[in-house]
């Protein structure tokens, strides 16, 4: 008998169910017969509410990946380390480096993880792993590691700085996939796609000599893309022939509308309480 693997969002910017918040970030979990994990922890424990609410259990996860150092997706890393105290964390170093993000007005602000965070990760050290490179977090279940920007039309997706003056580029070399490979082919997880979403998806097919890509969760920072980089992300989901789609959080309306309209049929909503279930 397969197993079946389903993907609960367990906070997002939006919320149709009652009962449950939301709040800008995101947050899912993972849950394989025993195994189980968090990718990305939102803003706060928010999380905790909405997992009490859909009767999931944290205490068991053995694992919590972080995409990335952003605070929106890394703020509530304390409580689901307190939650699940036995589960290893999966990051890239940089992602505990300074992080700003340039304000309209030309100011900037830091949107990097807060000390308490810092000091969580550093506290577990000997539970921690430093993803640079693939690996694999439980069983046929893995983190990307690094992502190559191959393409010349998609970027970070907005003005961030490793500096408060706003002098230094932030390359965001910490952001990182999450995906496995199911009987239909493979599901891919993003935080917010800062490698660029098609950057992503031709380095997992590159790890997984080029298996099928059956679905794409998660966000993929289109707020800011022009006419050029949507029109060229949808024509890769073509040519990669995605069946399902499930665009969230930092994706922008402008973008997920056009989304809807070239895959009316392929897309989901990924709001907070969505489940998506696929076979192993």
């Amino acid at each position: 008998m397969s197993e079946t693997i389903a993907v609960t969002t367990l906070v997002e910017n939006s919320v149709p169910v009652r009962g449950l918040l939301a709040e800008h970030g995101l947050a899912f979990h993972l849950q394989a017969g025993p195994r189980s994990l968090l990718f990305d922890t939102g803003q706060s424990d928010l999380f905790l509410h909405n997992a009490l609410k859909l009767r999931i259990s944290l205490a068991d996860a053995q694992a919590i990946v972080l995409s990335h150092g952003h605070n929106d997706h890394t703020g509530g890393l304390t409580a689901a380390h307190e939650a699940a105290p036995q589960a290893r964390l999966f990051l890239h170093r940089t992602a505990l480096s300074q992080k700003f993000v340039r304000n309209p007005d030309g100011t900037t602000r830091s949107i990097g993880m807060d000390e308490a965070t810092a000091e969580t990760i550093r506290s577990a050290a000997n539970a921690v792993v430093w993803t640079r490179k693939p690996t694999e977090v439980l069983d046929g279940i893995f983190v990307t590691g690094e992502i190559p920007r191959q393409n010349t039309f998609e970027d970070t997706g907005g003005p961030f700085f490793r500096d408060a003056a706003g002098a230094q580029p932030d390359p965001l070399l910490d952001d990182q996939a999450l995906y496995f490979d199911t009987q239909e082919g493979l599901v891919v997880l993003l935080g917010c796609g800062h490698s660029g979403v098609v950057n992503t998806l031709d380095y997992v097919q590159q790890l997984t000599g080029g298996r099928p890509i059956h679905a794409i969760l998660g966000g993929l920072h289109l707020l800011t893309a022009n006419p050029e980089r949507m029109d060229k992300t949808i024509a890769a989901f073509r040519r990669l022939n995605i069946q399902w789609l499930a665009p969230a959080h930092c994706t922008g309306l402008h973008a997920q509308a056009q989304l809807w309209t070239a895959f009316s049929d392929r897309c989901s909503s990924c709001a907070v309480g969505t489940q998506l279930s696929f076979q192993l």
